[in-house]
């Protein structure tokens, strides 16, 4: 049995964020309209350091307007049975890369998600976000139950601060991969969040 923390998890790192149009329906998770896709990088001073890539909606139910994520991948064991048993998070393992260069107040980040032998996504982004100041976000999550665990759905808590401004992004998904329903989707903005402090519970 992998082990993992107990909640909450307080989380340090950093985060690049898009929104798209998805145009139609591709099931009752992945609904047309808005869906973010991100990659995150949790750091050291967080209980788990490791990489992560999602796709998530807002959604509204009993419980108010949450974010229901409905793809995601991590490079952590301990973060795949943490997610999926204490939050119903459907985290599944996946190779992610990442690297950035800065030049001045200027950072470039490319990242790759691969999952076996099929690519996910590749993407860059362009900042400026650590000038920004420092400002705080509060939000939730609500997950509708994984059949593997015991089926029923979880909400979580988020609080945290970072430094948020817009950047600049190129994605690519591959057409054949489990984001290829993301592939024709219209690009709306992007937001980068520098060295965040989040606890999720």
């Amino acid at each position: 049995m992998t082990t993992y923390p107990d909640a909450p998890w307080d989380m340090v790192g950093q985060l690049w964020l898009t929104l798209f149009r998805v145009p139609a329906p591709v099931d009752d998770l992945r609904p047309a309209g808005v869906h973010g896709v991100a990659f995150v990088r949790y750091e050291e001073g967080s209980p788990l350091t490791y990489s992560e890539l999602l796709v998530a909606r807002q959604v509204a139910n009993a419980q108010g307007r949450r974010v229901s994520i409905s793809d995601i991948w991590v490079d952590s064991p301990a973060s795949v049975a943490g997610g999926r048993e204490l939050w119903a998070i459907p985290k599944l393992l996946a190779e992610l890369s990442s690297s950035t260069v800065r030049r001045g107040p200027i950072s470039h980040t490319e990242w790759s998600a691969v999952t076996g032998h099929q690519p996910i996504v590749q993407a860059r982004f362009g900042d400026v976000s650590g000038l920004a100041l420092r400002t705080p976000f509060r939000g939730g999550t609500w997950q509708p139950g994984i059949p593997d665990t015991d089926g029923e759905e979880r909400t979580a808590q988020l609080t945290g601060s970072a430094k948020a401004l817009p950047c600049r992004a190129q994605w690519d998904f591959a057409t054949d991969g489990p984001l290829g329903w993301l592939a024709g989707a219209r690009q709306l903005a992007s937001f980068r969040m520098t060295d965040f402090r989040m606890s999720f519970a």
